[in-house]
């Protein structure tokens, strides 16, 4: 599928995620096989532009095409000038964010809470499209609860509009990230527009991919959570898709060095505070291993780059000891 001018190389693509999808894990995601990845949400307040963690978000030095960016905020004339922001610094994507179910987000009128207001909806999506000549796409919930799904009417409304793609999450901004995502209301807003349509959603192994894509008709799936530790999941989903055969677990010694590639990409990005902020990254990969409970909780007590990444080159090259390939199971439910 294409999203404007640019040609996407398979179906399968990484969520933006808030605190996860920076530069260096898109760089990951992308190289694992992720045909598209999308930013974490930038905020599109001015105020907040010249700051170090904004900076960082909007950060895509050596990230291949396109590169997308995506947007929250609920004001649509902020939102435009943030987009036109991003373009001249380098985004050839828009994305707008109208999913978000976190409650300081919706407490401020942005993310999910929009669903809320269509009128508001209108207003954003045209000024977004009016600042800027690149594709401006829309990732959102089916509605604001189960009571009220107005994902179709949306959907109605962006291809209107000039949306280029949507990508919809199987959820209400209610069922937050609980339950399972409910693949009826895609299909319906699939069969209801021309525009590429998404499917988002609990998709946590090739062979869900494959479900999802069929249920739906989407045109293509976004994985989020179940990438988290486990990037290959993009090259496994996207073989899968093409050729019905599974591609074989990852070795012991490919993970080791896909995982201490990633931290030293991750440290080079955050400098000293990278210790931190790459822990989770680490847990996701290693907590399901054997004795991967006890590395976390040694490694979390690390507090230099050196010595995390140490650590886990430590942790590898025992368990390459013991078992030549991976293994990891879904968690999402």
């Amino acid at each position: 599928m294409n999203i404007g001018p640019y040609p996407l190389p398979n179906r399968v693509f990484a969520a933006p995620m808030a605190g996860v999808t920076d530069r260096p894990y898109r760089r990951l995601c992308k190289a694992m096989g992720a045909g598209y990845a999308v930013s974490e949400m930038a905020a599109s307040n001015p105020r907040l532009w010249a700051s170090e963690k904004t900076a960082r978000r909007l950060n895509h030095d050596g990230e291949s095409a396109p590169v997308a960016v995506q947007l929250a905020g609920a004001d649509a004339q902020m939102l435009a000038e943030a987009a036109r922001y991003n373009v001249d610094r380098g985004a050839q994507i828009i994305d707008i964010n109208m999913g978000c179910p976190a409650k300081k987000v919706c407490n401020v009128a942005c993310g999910s809470a929009l669903l809320k207001d269509v009128a508001q909806v209108a207003r954003i999506l045209a000024a977004v499209i009016d600042a800027v000549e690149v594709p401006v796409t829309l990732k959102y919930r089916t509605g604001w609860d189960p009571a009220s799904r107005n994902a179709i009417d949306i959907a109605r409304l962006a291809e209107a509009s000039g949306i280029a793609a949507l990508t919809l999450h199987g959820r209400t901004r209610a069922c937050g990230f609980t339950g399972q995502a409910e693949y009826e209301t895609i299909r319906a807003v699939k069969r209801a527009v021309t525009i590429p349509v998404i499917a988002n959603g609990d998709v946590d192994t090739p062979e869900k991919a494959r479900v999802v894509l069929d249920e739906t008709g989407a045109d293509a799936v976004m994985i989020g959570r179940a990438a988290q530790g486990r990037p290959w999941i993009f090259r496994e989903a996207a073989h899968y898709l093409a050729t019905g055969s599974h591609l074989p677990p990852p070795r012991v010694d490919e993970v080791r060095a896909l995982l201490l590639d990633h931290l030293d990409d991750h440290y080079l990005f955050y400098g000293d505070l990278g210790v931190r902020t790459a822990r989770k990254h680490i847990i996701w990969y290693t907590k399901q291993l054997d004795g991967g409970r006890q590395f976390c909780e040694r490694m979390n007590a690390l507090d230099r780059c050196i010595e995390q990444a140490g650590a886990v080159e430590s942790f590898f090259a025992a368990l390459g000891e013991r078992s030549e390939r991976l293994v990891y199971t879904s968690t999402l439910h």
